[in-house]
């Protein structure tokens, strides 16, 4: 066996061992050691072998059992977002809106009387009496502050009667004589809670950042946009990747920005007056809403409410415009889809692209779509042809797919066919996975189990097709340099977690083949399993060989 160090001058780079556990690599099935020289995997393999590597210069880590796999990347995240709901009134739990009404007066108790009351999670579809509080409801329960409420799904919101008045809402489309307003209002309500200090966004920023480590990621996709923050807000984010030597390494943060360009010129223009490099226009640039709040396009109406479809943010004219100019540039295009309707527009939008680019330029831009939950065969055959990658959140489903939930309350017999990941896969489109943080929560593990256990079993997939799907395939959807990123095996990039963990096994979702699932015979690398009762605990996150995240427990 070759010394990997051999050619390194001493002391030159930290060189780590990790041995005593499993090592989730396609190099060796049955690795227990891993050794990692600076930023690089350098080898991997037995546990035999670690003990002949191993000397007085390098760290040595007795692993314990634990299991080293590639780091997660969580492919679409809303970090300011993600910061605030994490910091804010945690309305998940609440029941009623007289629940919201105690929770913002028991949180303007002792408080700073300029802020605004910010909160996040509630969602009504889970309440008896749906009813939502009024906004002066909301102004008395706040004592005259401003009130800023998202809901869970993050496309709507509950304002006060003074955050109202201070942002203009009043005339504006989604806005009622209720306490809720949607699509422009919403917009304007958010960006009104969202002014704040430099220091603070980044504050915010550092929060999601910290939980994302903290989860063994060691990447995020950050979906900017006009509607949801300012350019300044973006920068910050990007500026995460070039910070101090000496600062706190975070994950890597891969920025996109979701504004619409009218032409190549004018995506050029943007891209140059943005202040930060980001990876295409592209992410949230909302065709349509959300299922939750009704502002998702469909073609048939709500079942829950007849006469309503939601309505397309963009046409078929400005999409195609769109992703034409980014495929003249060769970057990204990409827009926020969930309903039906708004993806055939986005499809209507791909063929006009191409007649007037070229079929090859858009396919070679590498276009990613967001969420895209309602997908017939037609519309994923579509999408295969022009090698569009699409990102999902394998949570919605298990939290409001199924029967007896929001999206058959909502939908009806539509709901069966949602999230079709099975679907997309057997017909070669390129899918990756994320949490839509804050939307649902940075917990990796659960979002491959939401895969496992699909609502619907004919769309449930294999715990490795998921997992490779929330590794690998995030950083190949981001068009990422190195195309050794999101593995472990001589000469990637040692970016990867350490998870303590109860059993490992090959999890499929066809029960019948379970029996070979331990069989050292079958050489399929084995991952945690995910019908204990619990997720198995990150003990250590570790990007570009850098740790992020450590509970301290491997060198107690």
């Amino acid at each position: 066996m070759t010394d990997a160090r051999a050619d390194l001058p001493a002391g030159e780079r930290k060189v780590t061992l990790y041995r005593n556990g499993s090592v989730y690599t396609a190099a060796d099935p049955f690795a227990t050691a891993m050794l990692v020289d600076g930023d690089t995997v350098a080898w991997v393999g037995s546990e035999q072998a670690a003990t002949s590597i191993a000397d007085a210069s390098m760290e040595v880590i007795d692993l314990h059992g634990a299991l080293v796999a590639p780091g997660f990347v969580d492919s679409h995240v809303h970090l300011t977002e993600t910061g605030i709901a994490l910091d804010a009134l945690q309305l998940g739990g609440v029941r009623s809106a007289a629940g919201i009404l105690d929770a913002v007066a028991a949180a303007v108790a002792g408080s700073d009387a300029d802020a605004t009351v910010l909160g996040h999670g509630w969602d009504e579809s889970r309440w008896d009496d749906q009813a939502l509080p009024g906004r002066e409801e909301l102004e008395r329960a706040s004592g005259g502050r401003r009130v800023y409420l998202s809901r869970v799904d993050a496309h709507s919101a509950l304002v006060s009667s003074s955050l109202a008045e201070a942002a203009g809402l009043a005339g504006l489309d989604g806005f009622s004589s209720g306490g809720q307003v949607k699509r422009h209002a919403h917009t304007s309500a958010r960006l009104a809670a969202r002014q704040l200090p430099d220091s603070v966004l980044r504050s915010y920023q550092g929060r999601a950042l910290a939980e994302s480590a903290a989860n063994g990621y060691v990447a995020v996709a950050e979906m900017a946009a006009p509607h949801i923050g300012s350019t300044t807000d973006l920068r910050i984010a990007a500026g995460w990747n070039s910070q101090d030597p000496s600062a706190k390494h975070v994950p890597e943060v891969l920025p996109y920005w979701g504004q619409l360009a009218g032409s190549a010129d004018d995506a050029r223009s943007i891209l140059d007056g943005l202040g930060a490099s980001v990876r295409g226009l592209a992410g949230d640039l909302n065709i349509d809403g959300s299922i939750g709040s009704r502002t998702a396009a469909l073609r048939e109406d709500y079942s829950d409410a007849p006469g309503e479809r939601g309505r397309l943010y963009l046409s078929v004219d400005e999409a195609a415009a769109h992703l034409a100019a980014c495929s003249v540039l060769g970057i990204q295009a990409g827009f926020h889809i969930i309903g039906d309707a708004g993806l055939d527009a986005a499809l209507d939008a791909l063929d006009r692209a191409a007649a007037e680019v070229g079929e090859q330029r858009v396919r070679a831009a590498g276009h990613r779509f967001e969420h895209v939950e309602m997908a017939d065969a037609d519309a994923i055959g579509r999408l295969a042809k022009y090698s569009v990658t699409v990102s999902m959140q394998p949570v919605f489903d298990a939290a409001w797919g199924g029967p007896g939930h929001l999206y058959q309350e909502r939908l009806g017999h539509r709901e069966r066919a949602m999230n079709a990941f099975a679907s997309f896969y057997a017909a070669g489109v390129p899918i990756c996975f994320g949490s839509d943080s804050p939307v649902t929560p940075l917990n990796p593990w659960a979002s491959v189990r939401a895969c496992l256990e699909h609502s619907n079993p004919d769309q449930r997939i294999s715990a490795r097709a998921a997992f490779l799907g929330h590794t690998r395939a995030g950083w190949r959807a981001a068009k990422y340099s190195n195309p050794m990123a999101g593995q472990l095996v001589p000469g990637a990039p040692a970016s990867f977690a350490v998870w303590e963990v109860e059993e490992l096994m090959v999890q499929v979702a066809d029960g019948r083949v379970q029996s070979w699932s331990t069989d050292p015979r079958a050489r399929t690398p084995l991952l945690p399993a995910l019908d204990t009762g619990s997720d198995p605990v990150c003990l250590l996150t570790v990007r570009d060989g850098r740790e992020l995240f450590t509970n301290g427990s491997l060198r107690s």
